[in-house]
């Protein structure tokens, strides 16, 4: 099967890939910015035929134009990461994902990917959410979700270090507390405390979009202890091609497969570049080999 269309445990992967893969993030100062020529000829040259939209900046802001580009490259947009400030009384954050929502309809991107963002930058510090800040946060999740109805989106939550949602009773309020579907990152629930296969097990109905990474266990614990900020784990190698890390990627895809998830497995796993990182010789080794580990689970 070709394309992004893998078999996995008897069901179908719909793969796609992310720019953060080769380090094209929205955080001031993250690393060496590769160019979209470079990274859009890279995911076509792997096979890949879809793909996340990146940072702002990164791909055209026109719907039109962006999708045409993308189309140079045999590749689609599937989804985009929005990180938004949900928790704050004083600010609506409505009228941005209306946009972005609109945008989305408009350029026939399937899934939005909101991120409880705190309103500062980066994701190496958080403040603590209050009883006002969780009801605010919440309030604004279900509003966001009536509104989607009108741009025929799919809306999802993402769990994300340095987020108002990142630890794993965080993500249990969220469950209780709102309607919203979840974008399991593997990643990112393990770093925050949260064990993906779990949550893939007894929350499967929740989950509309995954985003598949894998991880070192160790240097995970030493980013939830403070050790470590989250930048700085990612330049020394926090994320592995899956299959190398210790999360339970192949337990996690069965086990929604077997729940008849049929969304997006999009392959995100954040590089920094730059001299000494990790991955600066090659951004694209993580995708090409997590690509072999997938077809191998076929």
């Amino acid at each position: 099967m070709s394309g992004p269309e893998r078999q996995a445990g008897g069901g179908a992967i719909r793969t796609a890939g992310a720019p953060i893969s080769w380090g094209v993030c929205e955080v001031p100062g993250w690393g060496r910015q590769l160019d979209r020529s470079r990274v859009l000829a890279e995911m076509r040259d792997l096979g890949l035929t879809a793909t996340e939209l990146g940072p702002p900046g990164f791909l055209p802001p026109s719907p039109s134009r962006c999708r045409a580009l993308l189309g140079e490259y045999g590749l689609r947009a599937v989804g985009g990461f929005v990180p938004v400030v949900l928790h704050d009384p004083r600010h609506d954050p409505l009228p941005e994902v209306r946009a972005t929502m609109r945008a989305f309809r408009d350029g026939d991107v399937d899934v939005v990917v909101l991120a409880a963002a705190t309103g500062g930058e980066g994701y190496d510090a958080k403040p603590v959410l209050d009883a006002d800040g969780w009801k605010t946060l919440l309030a604004n999740l279900a509003l966001i979700m009536r509104n989607a109805r009108e741009f025929g989106r799919t809306v999802t939550l993402h769990p994300h270090v340095g987020t108002m949602v990142e630890t794993g009773p965080e993500v249990q309020r969220v469950l209780d507390g709102s309607a919203v579907p979840l974008c399991l990152d593997t990643g990112h629930l393990l770093i925050g405390g949260t064990d993906p296969a779990d949550l893939a097990h007894r929350a499967a109905g929740r989950i509309a979009h995954v985003h598949l990474k894998d991880v070192d266990a160790g240097t995970a614990d030493r980013v939830r202890a403070g050790e470590l900020t989250y930048t700085r784990a990612v330049r020394e190698g926090l994320y592995r091609p899956l299959g190398r890390g210790d999360v339970d990627v192949a337990g996690i895809v069965a086990r929604l497969t077997a729940a008849g998830y049929g969304g997006w497995y999009v392959l995100e796993q954040d590089v920094v570049l730059g001299p000494g990182a990790a991955a600066d010789d090659d951004p694209a080794w993580n995708v090409r080999e997590s690509l072999a580990y997938l077809e191998g689970l076929s």
